[in-house]
């Protein structure tokens, strides 16, 4: 009860008063305190103010200056503080950003893939390429495609859940680390302890858009680029997630592959912790 009152007075009253103190002390308004206070990226940008964050959402990218400009009048606060104007653009760049980030992910998501699309099929047997270079694919529909971790003869049965977004993924991770692909390839292959390569690495689409959607992803991103995320920052950070998940799953050495799901939410709930630090970067680079 105690606490309660406590916490009814301080809503009501005390807050009021101590940040009127504070700005008669320093010169400077909440806002103000809290964009100069804040370390560059998730932390700066997770500071600031519901109020001005439910504005942001909003704002498009060229709207961004606009808000800024509002921002600082309805706070009173002189454009000779440049400071403060640069560190607001760029912490409303990267929330209105985020959005349009996982729009444009979504979008991506929602295409089925389509075997009667030129562009589809020839992202399909690019991956088949960089994965299998000595190797050639005898037919479209074809066992081969199990090597490289699909179910069937036609990879596109893998596809419905994550749309076209799943084999983006995939053909960025054997694009951009190639080597690194091969490598976690060969490992799905292991006697043992081998998974469905492809499969698993759609399953890990599945987890960054869910971690995008939810807002967990926002620490990282506010942390990686000074401004619009792209979907460039994402596929990067999938790329992490297929890196480090095999590493996982070799360190935990699962007793058949019967128990993916049970490691994939041990491994998602790790990734969640790591993601709760306002500092962290998950990027395969490091």
């Amino acid at each position: 009860m105690l606490v309660y009152f406590w916490g009814f007075l301080y809503r009501k009253y005390v807050r009021f008063w101590l940040k009127w103190i504070l700005r008669l002390l320093t010169g400077k308004c909440e806002l103000q305190r809290l964009l100069d206070g804040s370390k560059a990226g998730a932390q700066r940008t997770l500071s600031i103010g519901n109020e001005v964050l439910r504005n942001a959402v909003r704002v498009e990218e060229a709207e961004v200056e606009k808000c800024v400009r509002d921002v600082m009048k309805e706070k009173k606060i002189g454009q000779k503080d440049t400071g403060f104007k640069t560190n607001l653009h760029i912490s409303l760049l990267q929330i209105s950003g985020y959005k349009t980030l996982y729009l444009s992910v979504e979008n991506l998501r929602k295409v089925p893939y389509d075997s009667d699309n030129e562009e589809h099929e020839e992202q399909l047997i690019q991956l088949w390429n960089l994965l299998m270079p000595h190797e050639n694919l005898k037919a479209r529909i074809s066992k081969q495609w199990c090597d490289i971790g699909f179910q069937g003869d036609d990879p596109k049965t893998d596809f419905r859940g994550m749309g076209l977004l799943g084999l983006v993924n995939l053909v960025y991770f054997s694009k951009h680390y190639t080597e690194e692909a091969r490598q976690i390839l060969s490992h799905s292959n292991h006697p043992q302890l081998g998974y469905s390569y492809a499969i698993v690495g759609i399953n890990l689409t599945e987890m960054a858009y869910s971690l995008l959607r939810s807002g967990a992803l926002k620490s990282h991103l506010y942390n990686v680029v000074a401004g619009l995320p792209q979907m460039e920052h994402f596929h990067q950070f999938y790329c992490y997630l297929v890196y480090e998940f095999d590493k996982f799953w070799f360190e935990e050495e699962p007793e058949s592959i019967m128990h993916f799901n049970q490691y994939r939410e041990k491994f998602h709930d790790k990734i969640k912790g790591l993601l709760l630090d306002c500092n962290m970067v998950l990027t395969l680079q490091n």
